[in-house]
C-alpha cells in the first residue's frame, strides 16, 4: 500500500479538504498511475452533498475524469507500458461475465453468478466482492486501476482538456453514436438541452458528426457560445420560439441536472422522435403524459456513459476532430469554490479542471468557503449515509 495525497469530504456538507488515502500496489493486471488532472463533475457535486438516492461513504475522494501517465504496471499487463498518457473514467470494474460485459457495454453490467458487485464506479463504491474495499477516486495523486479499465489518451490529445473527455465526452458521445448521428449525422436534427460542461461537448460531438445542431437554453446570454460552435439557439423559455420548433427534432438530448417538467419539450419532436435524459435530477423528473408519447410514437429514453470500446473510440474521434473540452484550469486549494459555482451554474460552458500534480501538495493549503452553507440543499430522503455520523445534515434539523 502507498499513502498518497487526496481531497475528501467528510460529511455530507460537501467540503473538500486534504486527506491520506491508501493506494494498492499492482496486482498482475493492474496499472499504477500518477493523476495529472482531474476534472469536476456535476456528479461529484451530488454525490459529496448525498443528493442521490444511493449509499454515500465518507471520507469520499470524489473525481472519474482522470489523466495521468502511467509509472508501474503489473507482470501480467500488455496493453499499457510505463511512461504512456491514459485515463480513467467513470467506472474501474465490472462483472465481466454478464450479456452486456460481453458485448463491451460494461456500464450497463448485470452481475453474475457468484459476485455481488456490478459495474464498479470509480469512488463512492463499495467493493463487496473485495472485503467492502472503498474506492476513491482520481481528486488524488494517484490511482490503480485494472489495465482492462484504462483508456490510452491520443498523442494530440491536450491532456488537461481531455480529462473531462471520460465523462462528459462519452456520456454525450454514447447517445449520438446510438441513436443514428454518427452514421446519419447530415439527415439529423439535434437538440442540446442545457449548455454546461455536457452541453458544449455535445455540440461539438453533433457537430463533427454532421447534425443540425440546436441548443436549447433558458439563458439567452449562452447564444453567443453556441452559435460560436456551430450550433442555433432556441431560448426554451420564449413560447414563440418554441412553437416555431414543432415537429423538429429527430433527438434532443437533455442535460440538465436540476428538477424541471419535460414534457413541454415533446412537441419539438419529430415522429418517431426521441428525447434522451443524461442528466440526472436529484429529485426525479416530471413525466409526460401517456399522450405526449403515444401521439407520433415518441420515446423517452436514458443514457449512462458508455463502455470502454466505446469510449476509447469516442477518444479516438475527439482525437481525429481535434475536439477537446473547454476548460477553466483551477488549484487544488481553490476546488470548494468551483464546488459553490458549478451548484449555482456559474461554470457557464466550461469543465473545471483540478491540476493535481502542481498543485496537490503539503505546501498548499485548500481554502473554505464562506458561500457553502449546508441548509441549501437536502441529503436525499433514500439516501443511505456511511458512517451515519458523516450526516451532517441529521445535525442541523435538531
Amino acid at each position: 500500500m502507498q499513502m498518497v495525497d487526496s481531497l475528501a469530504a467528510r460529511d455530507t456538507t460537501g467540503v473538500l479538504s486534504k486527506h491520506k488515502i491508501q493506494r494498492r500496489e499492482c496486482r498482475s493486471n493492474d496499472v499504477y498511475i500518477n493523476v495529472l488532472f482531474c476534472g469536476i463533475c456535476h456528479s461529484d457535486l451530488h454525490q459529496i452533498r448525498a443528493e442521490w438516492s444511493i449509499p454515500h461513504y465518507y471520507p469520499m475522494v470524489p473525481g472519474h475524469e482522470i489523466v495521468g501517465v502511467v509509472e508501474k504496471v503489473g507482470k501480467d499487463v500488455s496493453k499499457f507500458k510505463i511512461g504512456e498518457k491514459v485515463g480513467v473514467g467513470v467506472f474501474v470494474d465490472s462483472c465481466r461475465s454478464c450479456s452486456s460485459c460481453k458485448r463491451g457495454e460494461e456500464n450497463y453490467c448485470l452481475g453474475c453468478e457468484g459476485k455481488e458487485d456490478r459495474m464498479c464506479g470509480t469512488y463512492n463504491c463499495c467493493l463487496k466482492d473485495n472485503n467492502n474495499e472503498i474506492l476513491y477516486g482520481g481528486y488524488s495523486a494517484s490511482i490503480t486501476v485494472d489495465e482492462n479499465y484504462v483508456l490510452r489518451i491520443p498523442d494530440n490529445l491536450p491532456l488537461d482538456k481531455a480529462a473531462p473527455l471520460l465523462c462528459a465526452g462519452i456520456t454525450m458521445f454514447s447517445p449520438l453514436n446510438f441513436f443514428g448521428c454518427l452514421e446519419h449525422g447530415a439527415g439529423m436534427q439535434v437538440g442540446i438541452q442545457g449548455f454546461g460542461g455536457l452541453g458544449h461537448m455535445g455540440v461539438k460531438l453533433a457537430v463533427a458528426m454532421g447534425c443540425a445542431v440546436t441548443v436549447l437554453s433558458r439563458s439567452a446570454s449562452k447564444a453567443g457560445e453556441a452559435e460560436a460552435l456551430g450550433a442555433k439557439f432556441l431560448l426554451s423559455s420564449d413560447a414563440d420560439q418554441m412553437a416555431k420548433h414543432e415537429n423538429h427534432f429527430d433527438l434532443i438530448i437533455s442535460t440538465i441536472s436540476g428538477d424541471y417538467a419535460i414534457s413541454n419539450f415533446f412537441s419539438l419532436l419529430k415522429v418517431a422522435g426521441k428525447y434522451c435524459l443524461v442528466g440526472l435530477p436529484p429529485n426525479g423528473i416530471h413525466f409526460p403524459t401517456a399522450f405526449d408519447l403515444v401521439v407520433g410514437r415518441k420515446s423517452l429514453v436514458g443514457s449512462c456513459i458508455g463502455g470502454i470500446r466505446e469510449t476509447q473510440a469516442m477518444l479516438d474521434f475527439c482525437s481525429d476532430h481535434n475536439i477537446a473540452a473547454d476548460i477553466e484550469l483551477i488549484s487544488a486549494k481553490d476546488v470548494n469554490h468551483a464546488m459553490v459555482d458549478l451548484a449555482a451554474n456559474r461554470s457557464m460552458a466550461r469543465r473545471y479542471v483540478i491540476d493535481i500534480a502542481k498543485t496537490l501538495n503539503d505546501e498548499t493549503p485548500v481554502e473554505g468557503d464562506d458561500r457553502i452553507d449546508p441548509r441549501d440543499w437536502k441529503v436525499h430522503e433514500k439516501a443511505t449515509i456511511i458512517p451515519k455520523e458523516a450526516n451532517a445534515h441529521a445535525n442541523l434539523q435538531k
